[in-house]
């Protein structure tokens, strides 16, 4: 069964671009703005969204935090697009989750590998369960329990934990899990990785889980 991608781009000739280059490998589906998505996601969820930044109404980063705050949705890959050279919205997409980007103009070709390699990478986290200590994560449904209780955590969080917990005891160092859960063309500060660990810290402090996230110094973090 063929994948479906959801596409927010006002323009009409990209719309027609888009349709056109990815009808062979995937169901595509192009909305103009955020009011008529978000309408068509109730009755379905798409396996990968490519997003405008300069949109009527909702810009695409008001779109993109709707879309990774919300328990329904935020485990969609996202692909931000945007004009070349405007590093600053790369730089803020990626920040508020957004899986990859994509500056304008773009080839088709390119356009399909990012979307297939993103597609993959989101597969990885549908395999086995994982367990470690008091955690317990179900990629099926996309939770993490601890204590028998399931904590809210943004994507990056998720995939954070998911990483650790099935490398625990073990060292991750930092450029690996920038890797893995950032992708290969994150562009940001560096801290970005410390404040997601501190926020990780804190909501299993909350949870009174035995588990520690330990610092390596000079190196990355351990499950332990």
């Amino acid at each position: 069964m063929k994948q479906t991608i959801y596409v927010i781009e006002d323009d009409l000739a990209l719309q027609e671009l888009y349709a056109y280059t990815l009808e062979n490998d995937f169901i595509c589906h192009c909305f103009a703005d955020g009011e008529s998505f978000f309408e068509a996601l109730p009755d379905n969820v798409p396996d990968l969204v490519l997003l405008d930044i300069m949109l009527p109404g909702e810009d695409g980063f008001a779109i993109l935090s709707r879309l990774k705050t919300a328990k329904s949705t935020f485990h969609i890959p996202v692909i931000m697009i945007s004009a070349k050279g405007e590093e600053i919205n790369k730089v803020k997409g990626l920040n508020l989750g957004a899986d990859d980007y994509i500056a304008k103009p773009f080839g088709v070709l390119e356009l399909v590998a990012r979307i297939k390699a993103n597609l993959r990478k989101n597969k990885k986290t549908a395999g086995e369960n994982i367990t470690y200590k008091d955690i317990f994560i179900d990629f099926a449904k996309h939770q993490i329990i601890i204590n028998d209780k399931q904590i809210s955590t943004t994507l990056k969080e998720y995939n954070l934990l998911s990483l650790l917990c099935a490398n625990a005891e073990k060292v991750q160092d930092r450029e690996t899990i920038f890797r893995e859960v950032w992708g290969d063309n994150f562009i940001g500060e560096t801290r970005t990785l410390d404040i997601h660990i501190k926020e990780l810290r804190r909501k299993l402090a909350e949870a009174a889980s035995e588990v520690m996230i330990q610092t390596v110094r000079g190196v990355g973090y351990m499950l332990i």
